[in-house]
């Protein structure tokens, strides 16, 4: 796994933490998944406008670093399922928080759907 042994700072955990879920697509798939297991194409309706190859990328990441479960069934068509592993779950203070401070400290734009 990724990003599991630093040997500097006190900051460092800070600097682990957002390696793990940094960017822009990371940090909001774990907080989809924070509501259960979702199929991929739930996930990526909720997430607007990631392109199929970035979230990808993105679930793969989180995957690699035990944040995400993968579950792939053998049926026609597949169908690919992600939730939060227990290492995952953990996270949820952390996301939490993070759309808290959102919600306090930003302005809201309207989506164009919605305008």
């Amino acid at each position: 796994m990724r990003f599991e042994n630093y040997d500097c700072s006190a900051g460092c955990p800070v600097e682990a933490t957002l390696e793990l879920i940094g960017g822009k697509w990371k940090g909001i798939a774990l907080f989809h998944l924070l509501s259960g297991t979702l199929r991929y194409n739930e996930l990526k309706r909720k997430m607007g406008s990631v392109t199929q190859r970035m979230l990808t990328k993105q679930l793969r990441e989180l995957e690699s670093d035990g944040l995400v479960l993968r579950e792939v069934f053998a049926v026609v068509p597949p169908r690919v399922e992600y939730r939060l592993s227990e290492k995952g779950k953990t996270l949820a203070p952390v996301l939490l928080a993070l759309r808290d401070w959102g919600d306090k400290h930003t302005v809201h734009r309207k989506s164009k759907a919605l305008a």
